[in-house]
């Protein structure tokens, strides 16, 4: 668990330092829109983001700041994959992981979505920006994060025989499973190439 903490702390920072350049972001966002002849439709999802980098994006500031971007959602998505694989959750905690995966899909419509009190990144944009075009771009990330967050939350607060192979180091793992069958066919798979 200390290591998803880790990862997560890691990506926190990197948002940080993404939302002092939220200015950038958005100009780098205009002018793909620009090149695109694309102003009317409001900046909806990951993939269209992907696109405007991949075809639309002219000088290497707005590159970096989209990159930027794009490699915060794709290290949310592998946190997401990473929680999942820990444990098999509780309602709790698998609503919170299906809300952050579904929100960090290439294809979700963030069109709708606005971050609220405490994150304060719709208010660095004007009325027309927040309420027609990048409100929920610059949503995206604080939100999901808050997610991970309360999904570590409910996590650490499972009993600890369910959290233990969480902690253990992978040799207690491998003998506490040395009984199972299915798990030794495995080991003997992976170490001598046959069951």
């Amino acid at each position: 668990m200390n290591e998803t903490k880790e990862s997560l702390r890691n990506t926190e920072q990197k948002y940080r330092l993404f939302q002092q350049q939220q200015f950038t972001f958005i100009t780098a966002l205009e002018r793909c829109r620009d090149n695109a002849h694309d102003k009317t439709r409001p900046i909806a999802s990951i993939g269209q983001v992907q696109s405007y980098t991949e075809h639309y994006c002219n000088n290497s500031t707005d590159r970096r700041i989209l990159l930027m971007f794009l490699d915060i959602c794709a290290e949310l998505n592998k946190l997401c994959q990473h929680f999942e694989a820990l444990h098999s959750g509780t309602p709790a905690t698998n609503n919170l992981l299906e809300k952050c995966k579904s929100m960090v899909s290439q294809s979700n419509d963030l069109s709708s979505l606005r971050a609220k009190y405490p994150h304060d990144v719709v208010n660095h944009l004007s009325c027309d920006e927040a309420r027609n075009h990048y409100g929920g771009v610059v949503s995206l990330i604080p939100i999901s994060l808050d997610l991970m967050k309360e999904w570590i939350a409910h996590s650490e607060k499972l009993p600890r025989k369910a959290l233990q192979h969480l902690s253990s180091p992978l040799s207690v793992r491998l003998c506490a499973n040395e009984e199972d069958p299915h798990f030794r066919c495995w080991w003997e798979q992976v170490s001598r190439g046959g069951c």
